[in-house]
């Protein structure tokens, strides 16, 4: 059964944006209607005149990272690694601003804390996701553009890896990084040299004896 989406408003999403600011920094458990009420810069009773209960926080939550990484996807008319970069440069670009997004989807930890029903859109969410990418990769196979030596499923976990570690390394704060951030389009660029075709082997003759 495909969960039920609420009427959504500018002052409820002003919340949700909230609570994930809270969730990135705090965690998930930290997420109370007085933590939340300090992020706002708000009175403790004020989110409750929008929110029955921290549960239907948790749901409009779940609502906003779909709207904010999953509302769109590549047109399907472009060709497969065009549609293959947009989406990944897109994504890295908006679950990199945002550690709470990152958590929410990176971390089982995190969905398990989750209401059944937001848990069940991220779980869609990244399900969506994982089954455009695999036909991008199928058809770019079959078009001889990516490497066909390895399985299009198991290339798949590559790039998955790669943009989940790359968009929650974005994500993490500046203060004590310890490193520089990384450029999402060298690290594009670095996946599709490892997804292209091998060359085939050259043959030589053996040397003749003298």
């Amino acid at each position: 059964m495909t969960p039920v989406r609420r009427e959504t408003t500018a002052k409820r999403i002003e919340i949700a944006d909230a609570a994930l600011r809270v969730i990135g920094e705090k965690g998930i458990a930290e997420l109370t209607f007085a933590n939340l009420a300090a992020e706002l810069g708000v009175t403790p009773g004020a989110p409750f005149r929008h929110f029955k209960s921290r549960t239907e926080i948790l749901e409009e939550v779940a609502d906003r990272v779909v709207d904010l990484v999953g509302s769109a996807f590549p047109d399907p008319q472009l060709p497969p690694l065009e549609r293959l970069s947009r989406l990944f440069l897109a994504r890295a670009e908006a679950v990199g601003k945002n550690l709470g997004i990152a958590r929410l989807i990176f971390s089982d930890q995190f969905a398990k804390a989750l209401p059944k029903d937001a848990a069940a859109k991220l779980r869609g969410l990244v399900g969506h996701t994982r089954g455009y990418l695999l036909d991008i990769l199928r058809e770019a196979a079959d078009a001889g553009l990516v490497r066909r030596d390895i399985a299009a499923e198991d290339l798949l976990v590559t790039v998955l890896g790669t943009l989940q570690h790359l968009s929650f390394l974005m994500a993490l704060p500046k203060d004590g990084l310890g490193f520089e951030r990384p450029d999402p389009a060298r690290a594009l660029d670095t996946l599709l040299t490892l997804l292209k075709p091998t060359a085939p082997a050259v043959r030589t003759r053996p040397a003749r004896k003298a």
